[in-house]
C-alpha cells in the first residue's frame, strides 16, 4: 500500500471516528456538544460548586443569576474556584426590585460584575482566613476578612456554613456583597 494511500485511510478512520455515533458521517454537519461542564451527568462523584448551588433550596435565586449571567458553565470548571454564596434571604435583603432588575438582559454585565466580586480562583477553606486579610475577587475587588466571637465576615456578609465541592468552596453568606460598598 503506498504511503498516501496509507495516510488517506488513516484519516478516513480518524473522521469517522470523531462522529457521535447517533450522527451520520455523511450528514456534513458538525458535531455540537449538549452542553459545558455543568451538563455532565455523575451522580457518584463529589459535586461541583454549581452542583451544590442546584441542589440548595435556598440558593435558587443565585442559580437563576448565575443563568442569567452566563456563569454556569464557568464555576463548573475544575476550577479552582471559593465561591461566596448568598442565600434566597440575603437577596432579599437588596432594595425592591434589585434582583428583577438586574436579571434584564440589559444587566447582564452589572450582573455579572456582581457575581464575580463573590469568587476567587483558589480553593480557600473556612480556616484559611484571618483577620484583616484583604482577599482578591475576580471583578479586580477586594474585601476584608474580619473574625468576630468565633465567626467569619466577608466584607460585612457572614459565613454562616462552608461547603466542599470537587472544584473548590462555596461559603454560605448571609449578605450579597456589592462591589465598592467596602
Amino acid at each position: 500500500m503506498s504511503r498516501v494511500r496509507a495516510l488517506a485511510l488513516v484519516m478516513s478512520v480518524t473522521l469517522i471516528a470523531c462522529y457521535p455515533a447517533d450522527q451520520p458521517a455523511e450528514s456534513g454537519e458538525a458535531a455540537t456538544p449538549a452542553g459545558g461542564m455543568a451538563s455532565v451527568k455523575d451522580d457518584t462523584s463529589q459535586p461541583d460548586i454549581v452542583k451544590v448551588a442546584v441542589g440548595s433550596q435556598d440558593h435558587t435565586t443565585l442559580v437563576t443569576a448565575l443563568q442569567a449571567a452566563g456563569l454556569v458553565d464557568a464555576l463548573a470548571n475544575p476550577g479552582p474556584f471559593t465561591v461566596f454564596a448568598p442565600t434566597n434571604a440575603a437577596f432579599e435583603k437588596l432594595p425592591a426590585g434589585t434582583v428583577e432588575d438586574l436579571l434584564k438582559p440589559a444587566n447582564k454585565g452589572k450582573l455579572t460584575n456582581i457575581l464575580y466580586h463573590h469568587v476567587t480562583t483558589s480553593a480557600l477553606a473556612l480556616d484559611f482566613f484571618t483577620d484583616g486579610q484583604s482577599l482578591w475577587l475576580v471583578d479586580g475587588g477586594n474585601e476584608t476578612i474580619t473574625k468576630k466571637d468565633g465567626d467569619t465576615y466577608i466584607g460585612g456578609a457572614k459565613i454562616i456554613a462552608s461547603v466542599r465541592a470537587s472544584n473548590g468552596w462555596v461559603h454560605v453568606i448571609d449578605t450579597v456583597l456589592v462591589p465598592g460598598e467596602n
